[in-house]
């Protein structure tokens, strides 16, 4: 299949699930497309069951083609990043820049470390042979909030403008940090050998630290070139230059392109890069985003929908992911909480924040692809069924739960438009 008719077939599952959704369902639309791409995954491994045809072959061979990881993380991931970091408020994410970091960080390295000890138990329990060096590699996977999925759901939900960019600020930049760790547990993982606190801060460093300067530095040049423009259209090109051009440089200089990207697109959010835009490009700039931010997140959650065919099914594999949900869940009330303690120690916060951190940390896509992106082994089977698990709970229970408990702590809160 060629790339383009990949592409349409992609996209016009897309719109079929959608437009059911719309008319029938009434979720939010891409939680809708992820709950109707489970029930035709769901229909296919019936099918394959109980009729004698190849369509598996084929519908596995499609989704194989479409390659996740490659995909996400060194495409669409991008686009998403930049398109939300616009649209967070600079200044109420500035007045929490310190619990950002907190979470980002050190709440980030703590769910690795809680949720690797908690499934290395789990897996002893089960008679599963994984080391904890495994553990650590799917604590990685799956401690980083998911920006596409928080960020799509912060649209919907009324909560105070600090708390939305606490919660956007910390899911926007602790992937960066989750892949950090992802690459330097796997590498443990495969070679042995441990890894030091030395060894580990050089990589962030480089990564995190050379990812931020690199962005601001490309944002920078970015606000220059709008002032010189007198074109909304000019505009557009000159953000997505912005946007593929960080990713990519970030990626060739060993930096994290998540983090450079997501830099530049919260300095294209500031008050100076609005006043350098034409009065057209004000409004011309955030509508094309948003657009390119809703047609990505449908064809993300369809093809989300559909790895499910990629997995094996086993006994003691569905019994570790039966465990590894509740746990994720606690791991990530725990790690917000030690996070965050000076803050709450001091009297600034309240336990209904800690509630609301805790079950709306989704995850998705960027766990998702992580997972996908092992090398094949014994592990990646059951660490990739273990992922799948944890994705889909957070983005259909915790994802659809969250406007209830959100108007329990908030109920002045207002809900805001659905998910696009």
């Amino acid at each position: 299949m060629t790339s383009l008719g990949l592409f349409a077939l992609v996209i016009g599952l897309a719109s079929v699930f959608a437009l059911l959704n719309d008319r029938l369902l009434r979720l939010p639309m891409t939680i809708g497309i992820l709950l109707l791409s489970l029930l035709a995954s769901g229909a296919l491994l019936l099918a394959e069951a109980v009729l004698p045809w190849s369509a598996m072959g084929q519908a596995r061979a499609i989704l194989a083609q479409v390659d996740l990881p490659h995909t996400l993380l060194d495409g669409a991931l991008a686009f998403l990043l930049f398109a939300g970091a616009q649209a967070v408020d600079m200044r109420e994410l500035w007045g929490q820049r310190f619990s950002v970091l907190a979470l980002a960080v050190l709440g980030t390295l703590l769910a690795v470390v809680l949720f690797a000890g908690g499934m290395w138990g789990v897996f002893s329990l089960l008679g599963l042979p994984i080391s904890f060096a495994w553990c650590a590699v799917l604590g990685a996977i799956l401690a980083p909030t998911d920006p596409v999925s928080v960020v799509g759901m912060l649209r919907r939900l009324g909560l105070p403008a600090p708390l939305q960019a606490l919660f956007a600020g910390e899911s926007l930049f602790n992937d960066g940090v989750g892949v950090v760790i992802f690459t330097v547990a796997l590498g443990v993982a495969m070679h042995g050998g441990s890894a030091s606190v030395a060894g580990l801060a050089l990589p962030f460093g480089w990564e995190v630290g050379g990812g931020l300067l690199l962005g601001l530095l490309g944002g920078g040049l970015a606000v220059a070139g709008l002032r010189a423009a007198r074109d909304a259209h000019v505009e557009v090109l000159i953000s997505l230059a912005l946007a593929t051009g960080v990713y990519s440089l970030s990626a060739a200089l060993g930096m994290s392109g998540p983090v450079a990207v997501v830099a530049a697109g919260l300095l294209m959010g500031t008050p100076m890069a609005h006043t350098a835009l034409t009065p057209h490009g004000r409004t011309e700039l955030p509508g094309f985003w948003g657009m390119v931010d809703e047609v990505l997140n449908a064809l993300l959650f369809v093809v989300i929908g559909f790895q499910v065919l990629a997995l094996s099914f086993h006994l003691s594999f569905l019994a570790a992911a039966a465990v590894a949900v509740p746990l994720s869940v606690l791991v990530r009330g725990a790690s917000v909480l030690l996070a965050t303690l000076p803050v709450y120690l001091s009297g600034r916060e309240s336990p209904a924040v800690l509630a609301v951190l805790t079950w709306g940390g989704l995850r998705g896509g960027i766990s998702l692809a992580l997972a996908l992106s092992l090398p094949a082994g014994p592990e990646r089977d059951l660490l990739l069924c273990v992922s799948y698990s944890v994705v889909v709970f957070t983005i259909l229970v915790q994802g659809l739960t969250m406007q209830p408990l959100v108007q329990r702590f908030y109920p002045v809160s207002q809900t805001g438009t659905e998910e696009g």
